[in-house]
């Protein structure tokens, strides 16, 4: 039986794969399991001249509103060489990744997101082509962002960056 976002064939024989209920899918044909992995995203804290580099999205999901530069690592890349071109592709700006902030996952979302806090190296800030503007802004005066993590995803961020300067 076919599972929405699920696949329903074996990748190793073509055979038909069965999902009982809440378990694997499995081919009926050569029994092997159909593992559907989670995608892994990545994120930045960018501080620019005192104030979070926001980007309003240029893509679905959560086109127009405010989040982070942010994007899918491809397979086999370092992530934080992911954090690294996503936000030049996003904010024209070149970064470092410095540490890990943290990472988010949900019951029943498929990527899980790693978010790093950053250094801006070089660049010059402007929209890329996902992003419609790139936004400063103060920290405690942040616009409502995209995502119902991202107030969290902050203030994890904070507080750390916090720990780390005393």
């Amino acid at each position: 039986m076919w599972v929405e976002g699920q696949p329903a064939y074996c990748t190793a024989c073509g055979g038909l794969l069965a999902a009982p209920a809440g378990k694997r899918a499995i081919c009926t044909v050569c029994g092997r399991v159909a593992y559907v992995d989670p995608k892994l995203a990545a994120a930045a804290l960018v501080a620019f001249e005192g104030r979070l580099v926001l980007v309003r999205r240029g893509i679905e999901p959560a086109l127009g509103k405010w989040s982070f530069p942010s994007g899918y690592v491809d397979r086999g890349e370092v992530v934080e060489a992911a954090i690294e071109r996503e936000v030049r592709e996003e904010t024209g700006l070149e970064v470092r990744a410095n540490w890990l902030v943290g990472l988010y996952s949900e019951q029943g979302i498929a990527v899980v997101l790693a978010v790093y806090d950053v250094t801006v190296t070089g660049g010059e800030i402007k929209a890329g082509l996902e992003a419609l503007e790139v936004g400063l802004f103060e920290a405690a005066k942040l616009p409502e962002l995209a995502f119902a993590h991202d107030v969290r995803i902050v203030s994890d961020w904070q507080r750390e960056r916090v720990r780390r300067s005393g």
